[in-house]
């Protein structure tokens, strides 16, 4: 949190700057109010980086256009119905929206849009206290009706209005609270959270793509376990992705297992810190393995079974786990990609385990390579993460079977390109040699040749040849 001397000096600069002058000026002689709002504004107290900048005016979006369209190199009015005009100034890209009074029917999330004249009341419409100042301009003025900088000062999350109204009026918002405690660090208020925990079935109303939106925007936050857990302390989680709060359901009275909960989300913390230390400099948040991580072990309650000796099993949790992980992100729309990669990744997750019984061969860890594809990074983070036991012995003694598997991997990759791992022969080889046309056996030939490759390493042309025709004479025979 930086002071507040040195936040109002951050926005004083940002406010001087050229293309905001410019377009500060231009509403002033224009003879229109102009605001710097929201989130610009909450994150110059914070220190955070300044980007996204919106605009709010009493202007209306024609009188808007006229306005910004002399200064722009580029404008657009795509959201000229919310009342919201985009526009590229100087190499910056800005929106600025008409003052709202938006009024909602109770019963979908879309409003009816009313334009408003005054800034204090398009403040006090906004989500939380902290999003809902505004700086004034050209006059540098900041306005702050519903308390906001002494919710920042305090580190917590409050509505301008009653919570059970805001969240009604858009229970999209009960989702970005729970962001903004991961993203900003912050802690809902009491009345926040009982609200959200009253109204979490109010969520239904919202587009099932929206709610995927905020979803994704937690998992990128730099620590998305305070928001997880705010999402299953109210219930929302069972309203966008259950098999989260079903995990607390696996600690039994005699704690013969960890608690599935609470590992997931130490798994999803180490499972950041790891990626964060192996990332490039500027990578973008891996919401892939992040998702991964979080439900890697959702089939455990389907799969659980006690044994002799009150013993608990979850045998085939990895199978089932990357089945109900699919089911659940189709129904959150996610696209085709995310849902496969995370899908195999819960399915692979448990294959690692086995190379801590006895040393694997070379044409297991091909297999292994095989199997994880371009998911082989991701892979080695994710089973890394999974260890969470505080043994330290055992601890120890997996990170060393994992140093020892990556090493073999990097190895075997600089000997036979193991990343593209393929038979010696390709389809029209095959065809060629063994004097057959495109169908079914040429798929079979391949498919032996690649088993081949996977044991034994490259072969080379000639002796991939021969034993390709004495597995095509032997079928021949049979």
């Amino acid at each position: 949190m930086h002071s507040v001397a040195t936040a109002i000096t951050r926005l004083a600069a940002l406010a001087e700057s050229p293309h905001i002058s410019r377009l500060a000026t231009a509403f002033h002689s224009a003879g229109y109010e102009l605001a710097l709002v929201g989130g610009p504004v909450r994150d110059a107290f914070l220190g955070r980086e300044l980007h996204d900048l919106d605009f709010t005016t009493d202007a209306l979006p024609d009188q808007i256009l006229a306005i910004v369209a002399p200064l722009a190199s580029a404008h657009w009015d795509i959201g000229r119905a919310f009342g919201t005009i985009g526009a590229v100034i100087d190499g910056h890209t800005v929106e600025i929206t008409t003052y709202r009074t938006d009024a909602y029917d109770g019963e979908t999330r879309k409003p009816e849009v009313e334009f408003g004249t005054s800034l204090e009341d398009d403040l006090v419409r906004r989500d939380f206290t902290v999003n809902a100042m505004a700086l004034r301009l050209p006059e540098q003025k900041l306005v702050d009706p519903s308390g906001g900088m002494d919710d920042l000062l305090a580190g917590r999350l409050s509505t301008p209005s009653a919570p059970e109204v805001s969240f009604g009026d858009d229970p999209l918002r009960m989702m970005r609270a729970a962001r903004f405690t991961s993203q900003l660090g912050f802690t809902v208020t009491d009345e926040v959270k009982e609200a959200m925990a009253a109204l979490a079935e109010r969520l239904s109303i919202i587009s099932l793509e929206r709610v995927s939106d905020e979803l994704t925007k937690l998992m990128a936050t730099d620590a998305p376990r305070p928001g997880i857990e705010l999402l299953v302390d109210t219930g929302l989680a069972e309203q966008v992705i259950p098999e989260i709060p079903a995990l607390r359901l696996q600690v039994d009275e005699h704690a013969h297992h960890k608690d599935v909960y609470e590992h997931s989300l130490t798994v999803l913390d180490q499972a950041i810190e790891l990626e964060k230390q192996r990332a490039t400099p500027g990578a973008s948040p891996d919401v892939v393995l992040r998702l991964a991580a979080l439900l890697h072990d959702i089939g455990k309650p389907a799969t659980k079974r006690t044994e002799g000796g009150g013993v608990v099993t979850f045998h085939h949790h990895d199978v089932v786990g990357a089945k109900l992980a699919a089911k659940r992100l189709r129904a959150l729309r996610f696209d085709k990609e995310t849902i496969s990669q995370v899908s195999k990744l819960i399915e692979l997750h448990l294959r690692f385990f086995g190379y801590t019984e006895g040393a694997w061969t070379d044409s297991a860890v091909r297999r292994y390579v095989r199997d994880a594809g371009d998911l082989l990074e991701r892979l080695h983070i994710l089973t890394r993460a999974d260890v969470t036991t505080r043994n330290r012995r055992k601890a120890a003694r997996l990170a060393r079977a994992y140093d020892d598997l990556e090493a073999r991997i990097r190895v075997l990759s600089e000997q036979e390109e193991l990343a593209a791992v393929r038979p010696d022969l390709d389809g029209e080889q095959i065809m060629a040699l063994l004097g057959i046309r495109p169908g079914r056996e040429v798929g079979e030939a391949y498919r032996f040749l690649l088993e081949l490759r996977l044991d034994e390493g490259p072969l080379g042309e000639e002796e991939a040849t021969r034993r390709l025709k004495a597995w095509h004479a032997a079928r021949s025979e049979a």
